[in-house]
C-alpha cells in the first residue's frame, strides 16, 4: 500500500499516513489532497481547497506581472541644420519624456546630399546628451545607419 507525508495547516499531527487514510481525512474536512513534491520519498501531499490554490497562484502572477516595469521608447527627430530654436523646443520635449520615465530614442535624418553634413549631426546629439546629463545617461553613442543618425538616452534612476 503507497504512503505519502501529509503537511499542512489544517492537520493536527503531521506525519506519514496510508494513502487511503490521507484520502479519507480530506474528504472528512471536505477539501482536496494534493501532491506537493511527488519525487520525495514518500511522496509529500497537502490537504488544501484546489480551487482556492489556483485562485491565489493566478492572483500572485497577476500582481508580479503588474509590478513588471514597462519601457517606453520615446522619438525625437532632427535635421542636420536644425536651428537653435528648434533644438530647444526638442530639448524640452525629451526632458520631459526622461522624467516620466521614458528612453529617447535621438536621430538626425539625412535626405539627398545633407550626408556630407555628418559631423554637424553627430555635434547635435552629441549636444542633446551633454544638456541632458542630469536627467539621462547615453545608453547608445551617436551611430549613423544608412541615412540616419541615431543615439538612445536612457533615464537616470532615482
Amino acid at each position: 500500500m503507497p504512503q505519502v507525508r501529509l503537511v499542512g495547516d489544517n492537520i493536527e499531527n503531521p506525519g506519514v499516513f496510508q494513502l487511503r487514510e490521507a484520502l479519507q481525512l480530506a474528504q472528512e474536512l471536505e477539501l482536496d489532497l494534493v501532491e506537493i513534491s511527488p519525487k520525495a520519498d514518500p511522496p509529500v501531499c497537502k490537504i488544501i481547497d484546489y480551487s482556492k490554490f489556483l485562485y491565489q497562484q493566478k492572483k500572485k502572477q497577476k500582481e508580479m506581472k503588474a509590478k513588471a516595469t514597462k519601457i517606453v521608447v520615446k522619438e525625437i527627430r532632427f535635421g542636420p541644420q536644425t536651428d537653435e530654436h528648434d533644438f530647444q523646443f526638442k530639448l524640452r520635449h525629451a526632458e520631459k519624456f526622461l522624467k516620466e520615465g521614458a528612453k529617447v530614442k535621438a536621430f538626425v535624418f539625412f535626405k539627398g546630399r545633407s550626408i556630407l553634413f555628418k559631423e554637424q549631426g553627430e555635434i547635435l546629439l552629441l549636444r542633446l546628451a551633454t544638456e541632458l546629463e542630469e536627467l539621462g545617461s547615453v545608453e547608445q553613442m551617436p551611430k549613423l545607419e544608412g541615412k540616419r543618425m541615431t543615439m538612445f538616452i536612457s533615464p537616470k534612476k532615482k
